[in-house]
This record gives C-alpha cells, sequence and structure tokens, in this order.
C-alpha cells in the first residue's frame, strides 16, 4: 500500500504574489521563459518534517511538473521529487485552470489518500466532482501570501488521523 501523498502546487503556494519575511527573488528559465519568484527557503524543512512525521510521500502537484525540481527545489531545501503530471491546460476553454488540475490530480491518486496544498480557487468544486477518490483533503492556500506554518499544520493533522507514521 502506498502512503499518503502531499501534493505541492508552486504558483501561488511557495511562490506567492506578495514578498513576506524570509523570502527571496529568484529569475527561472524553464523551456526559455523567464519567471520572478519570490521563494522561502525555509519552506523546504518544514515540508520534510511533515512528511517524515507522517510517513507521506511529497510530490510537486504543478504546471512546473519535473522542472521544479531544478528551478524551485534547491532554492527552498527539497531533493529532487516526483510529480503529478500536469500538462498545459487546453486553450479552448473547454477547461478551468482547477477543473484541469483537479482531473489530473484524481486520474494520478485513484484511491491514494493524498494532501494537497494548492491556491486555484475552483479546485475545491471540481475534486468534489470526481468519483473513485480515496480520502483526500485541499489545503487552500491564499495566493498572495503562501504557504504557511498553519497550513502545514492542518495536513499533519489529518495526515495523523489517516493512520501514518
Amino acid at each position: 500500500m502506498e502512503p499518503p501523498a502531499v501534493l505541492l502546487d508552486v504558483d501561488g503556494v511557495l511562490n506567492p504574489l506578495k514578498r513576506g519575511k524570509g523570502y527571496r527573488r529568484f529569475t527561472a528559465t524553464p523551456e526559455a521563459v523567464t519567471y520572478r519568484l519570490w521563494l522561502n527557503g525555509a519552506h523546504g524543512a518544514m515540508l520534510l518534517d511533515l512528511v517524515e512525521a507522517t510517513g507521506s510521500e511529497l510530490l510537486w502537484a504543478s504546471y512546473w511538473c519535473g522542472h521544479a525540481n531544478g528551478w524551485i527545489g534547491p532554492r527552498v531545501g527539497l531533493p529532487s521529487l516526483p510529480h503529478v503530471p500536469i500538462p498545459r491546460r487546453p486553450a479552448d476553454g473547454s477547461f478551468s485552470l482547477g477543473e484541469w488540475k483537479a482531473d489530473r490530480v484524481a486520474r494520478w491518486a485513484g484511491e491514494r489518500p493524498f494532501v494537497w496544498f494548492e491556491d486555484e480557487p475552483d479546485v475545491a468544486e471540481a475534486l468534489a466532482r470526481e468519483s473513485g477518490l480515496g480520502p483526500h483533503l485541499l489545503v487552500p492556500i491564499d495566493p498572495v501570501f503562501g504557504l504557511t506554518a498553519d497550513h502545514v499544520a492542518i495536513a499533519r493533522e489529518w495526515l495523523d488521523a489517516q493512520g501514518g507514521a
């Protein structure tokens, strides 16, 4: 049986819109597109403590996919992580961003328990429409401020209740 997954978005979660204490400015250029990022080196330790204490597995759940391992992970103190395959959504407008991401996460997770740190406002409603999902918790993140210790504490409480380590 696979351990519960802790799914981690990048933009709006690790890379908030507003700079807070402990954040540093970086640039990243995956696929020849330059992004300006605000990243906090304390996030890595916080997330690694969470997965170690709960026996869960940390994965990227972001459009950054594997690029997060080169551009984001080292700057926040995370090792190389697996990722949920979330390709860019179709430009035809047939899916909202949240619907597209929720569909890809649901296909990947199936019945595996997961916690998802995500800032897209319509993900919760889209996840509620997915059938066949195992136990899961969406931890909504305010994209202005990003991930906090309170968000991680909510995830830990839920993971502990699932019977993790």
